[in-house]
């Protein structure tokens, strides 16, 4: 799902804010700011096109919503944290259900299921080698609103990965129900 411009201004604020408290991340661009509702791995390129027609089958299911970026956190924990994030929250669940619908879509095509419980959250960083922060655990505890995301469509995206970061692309948008 990607992000509009502000909020990822803003959790770009919020990674500056926690990077003199973490060593050793690496920290997501900006650009690169976005909440993964499934995984999805290679793709074949001629798998693309009804992958495509099927996320847009299902999620206009879905009607529009909203979420907030609320919260900072990390995988596992914040006293030994392997990946940094800020959380997503929405009053009726409809993100974990529109995860859910994509998890049983990709499932109906092949696409292994998910065995974790879905976390709503944008990555801001990983840490490369794990250790105690208390910093950053601390840094992590403050309280953090970034702003409201309008959740209108999915996306399809690509991930090439190259020794200057990833460089993400949609390849299919999928739009969820007008109210």
């Amino acid at each position: 799902m990607l992000l509009p411009d502000d909020v990822r201004q803003r959790l770009a604020t919020e990674i500056e804010r926690l990077r003199p408290h973490a060593s050793d991340v690496a920290w997501v661009a900006p650009a690169n700011l976005h909440v993964t509702l499934k995984f999805l791995g290679q793709v074949d390129e001629a798998r693309v096109p009804a992958l495509a027609d099927a996320l847009r089958a299902r999620v206009a299911g879905h009607r529009v919503f909203d979420a907030a970026v609320r919260g900072l956190g990390a995988f596992p924990s914040p006293t030994r944290p392997r990946v940094l994030w800020a959380g997503l929250e929405d009053d009726a669940g409809a993100l974990a259900a529109l995860a859910e619908t994509i998890d049983a879509c990709c499932a109906g095509l092949g696409f292994p299921r998910e065995t974790r419980a879905f976390a709503a959250h944008v990555t801001l960083g990983r840490v490369r080698e794990p250790r105690r922060q208390p910093a950053l655990g601390e840094a992590l505890a403050r309280p953090a609103d970034v702003g409201r995301v309008r959740v209108e469509r999915v996306s399809l995206m690509r991930s090439e990965l190259s020794p200057r970061g990833a460089r993400y692309s949609e390849l299919a948008a999928a739009p969820l129900a007008v109210q």
